[in-house]
């Protein structure tokens, strides 16, 4: 597998801050692959600061935005690429509002997309970003609704009412009796389908208690046929298939929504948050290995596997028992490029949370590689 040998160096290299790209469903890096988008924060919560860009090519950074509060050093600003990378949306909570806000990245203009909701995850290509209302305090907006990144359209797409017609005995079951909301979309890379779970709140005002809310269910919905195609009791830490037709999720488990059937791939893999390459038949994922291969205490690692012959490797091990004092810790989320040779992943081994990039090692090193190789054989048989 080519990803036993990797280069791995910090993408903002700059001291004394943390810098925490947002989650294992959104790349970093721009579709074209010219710029990494990430949060930065100097607070040791990791919970406010701003956001910048950093050219690949030259290592210059700009500020996109800043004086952004984010819910937590998790996800931090769920920032992420649209149009093509014409545009970064985000979320962020303002006099006690949360708002949806877009960047045009040419020209810096911050215009705010939507009040009293907080953003999903969407497909970096498209144009329309997922929206949900808040999940610890049922209120107005507890229906998905999609909003346009340039005109400010916003549409409701999947209703609550209609979740419970289909599966009103589930969704009982899963997170309980009482009003409900839809929670947490991600939509599909083609744009054409969505997942989500369901929500019932507490209804407390602090957003960030643990017991906040009750969520759970993994239920996919058709954009395009406007109809449900699956539902899943659990959650599962699910990411998209880079064409959309299925689900990978923890456990490193393949969901194909067409027949409904499960397969593990790689299962003496460790597995957290995974996801699959767009370019390759292989996967990521991080995941605490303090008790595997020899792990020491809070470690975390990295991990490359195969779709098809289940061979893994850990590219990258380390101390994740630091970084942002956020009261939900800061995970590290490893996702591919969108041409499939790099991987972005956060690592908390010191005071500061700190965005990483592995990359497949050039030719050179693989050569220097197996020459070393064949020069301890030749030692050993001269032996």
């Amino acid at each position: 597998m080519e990803w036993e040998m990797v280069r791995i160096c910090l993408v903002d290299e700059q001291a004394g801050r943390h810098s925490i790209h947002s989650y294992f469903n959104a790349c970093p890096e721009s579709p074209d692959g010219r710029y990494v988008l990430y949060f930065t924060s100097t607070a040791s919560s990791g919970e406010c600061g701003g956001l910048r860009i950093l050219d690949r090519m030259g290592k210059r950074e700009r500020v996109i935005v800043d004086d952004v509060v984010a819910e937590d050093a998790h996800r931090v600003a769920c920032q992420q690429w649209y149009a093509g990378g014409r545009k970064v949306v985000y979320h962020d909570f303002k006099c006690g509002r949360w708002l949806v806000m877009v960047a045009d990245v040419a020209t810096g203009e911050v215009k705010v997309l939507a009040e009293d909701r907080q953003l999903g995850f969407g497909a970096p290509m498209g144009q329309w970003a997922p929206l949900y209302g808040s999940h610890w305090k049922q209120g107005a907006h507890r229906d998905l609704e999609m909003v346009h990144v340039d005109t400010g359209e916003i549409r409701t797409v999947v209703r609550v009412r209609d979740v419970l017609e289909r599966y009103g005995d589930e969704v009982r079951e899963i997170v309980g009796d009482g009003d409900v909301s839809i929670f947490f979309p991600v939509v599909s890379p083609d744009g054409d389908k969505v997942f989500f779970k369901m929500a019932r709140g507490s209804g407390t005002d602090d957003f960030k208690s643990p017991q906040a809310s009750r969520r759970e269910g993994k239920f996919v919905y058709d954009l395009k046929r406007g109809e449900f195609l699956r539902f899943f009791r659990e959650w599962g830490h699910p990411s998209w298939s880079p064409d959309s037709s299925g689900i990978f999720e923890k456990g490193n488990i393949l969901l194909d929504l067409a027949s409904g059937k499960e397969r593990c791939v790689a299962p003496g893999a460790p597995s957290d948050h995974p996801s699959l390459s767009p370019a390759q038949g292989i996967f990521v994922t991080d995941a605490d290995i303090t008790y595997r291969e020899g792990g020491k205490p809070k470690e975390w690692g990295i991990c490359v596997g195969s779709l098809e012959t289940d061979e893994f490797t850990t590219i990258h091990r380390f101390d994740h028992s630091q970084g942002a004092k956020s009261w939900r810790i800061a995970h590290p989320h490893p996702v591919f490029s969108a041409d499939g040779r790099r991987i972005y992943f956060n690592v908390s081994d010191g005071p500061w949370t700190r965005l990483h990039v592995a990359e497949v090692a050039p030719v050179e090193a693989e050569s220097e590689r197996a020459e070393s190789e064949r020069g301890q054989a030749g030692m050993a048989l001269r032996a």
